[in-house]
């Protein structure tokens, strides 16, 4: 093995770590919500600093190694694949931070009905952050698409918990504060499931050199720009 090749797996290790550390912020983040627990909400808090100098470290891994190894081909793309995922999984982090301070406010306020929408939510939520992750690992190209699918779960899912909480907010707005932050958590988790997109989109690229989001400009496109463009400067 060459010097690259540890090098790169150990950047890996460190994805990878950063990966269960953010997983945890949100199993325990959504954990605090359900069963009003507020200690397990601070865990999530006082542990986001870890994830942010993680997030750091890795990136700063990645700019040396392209700067010292000049890596070509997938070897580049390993890298700017994990610089991409490690910013995705901070901003994951940062989720899991509001949904964690949104429990602590509702576990001191009454309690205003069980929670449908939201477990499904984390539910799937969780699943797709995992997969994601596992799909980086083992370069595990159907997999990235089927994470990517469930992404219309979510959006789904929080469609219906806005739906049903704008339904009691009518009835009585007496509730309304509560019922926001209820929204605002459902807007987290959903985030969240964005994140986990990019991350298989990026697996995607990192394997295949194929960006799914990439469009094309197609040479009528390209003359009606240049025709916009002249006419501009007349």
């Amino acid at each position: 093995m060459g010097i690259l090749d540890d090098e790169l797996r150990k950047l890996k290790e460190k994805i990878l770590i950063l990966g269960c550390l953010v997983e945890e912020g949100i199993r325990k983040s959504v954990k605090a919500l359900i069963e009003r627990d507020s200690d397990i909400a601070k865990q999530v808090i006082s542990r986001d600093n870890l994830i942010n100098g993680l997030e750091v470290e890795i990136n700063e891994e990645c700019i040396r190694l392209i700067a010292l190894r000049q890596p070509l081909a997938k070897d580049l793309r390993f890298i700017t694949t994990a610089m991409k995922i490690s910013t995705d999984l901070e901003r994951m982090g940062d989720s899991a931070v509001n949904i964690a301070e949104r429990a602590i406010e509702l576990n001191q306020e009454p309690f205003l009905k069980p929670f449908v929408n939201i477990p499904k939510m984390a539910e799937v939520t969780e699943s797709m952050v995992e997969d994601a992750i596992d799909a980086f690992v083992k370069e595990d190209i159907d997999l990235c698409y089927d994470v990517i699918k469930r992404d219309d779960k979510v959006d789904e899912l929080l469609k219906n918990n806005h739906n049903e909480l704008f339904e009691l907010m009518v009835k009585n707005p007496d509730i309304i504060p509560l019922a926001l932050k209820r929204m605002f958590i459902a807007k987290y988790l959903e985030r969240i499931a964005d994140h986990a997109t990019n991350i298989a989109e990026m697996v995607i690229y990192m394997v295949e050199g194929k960006m799914l989001r990439q469009t094309f400009v197609t040479e009528e496109i390209h003359k009606l720009c240049l025709e916009d463009f002249m006419s501009r400067q007349k």
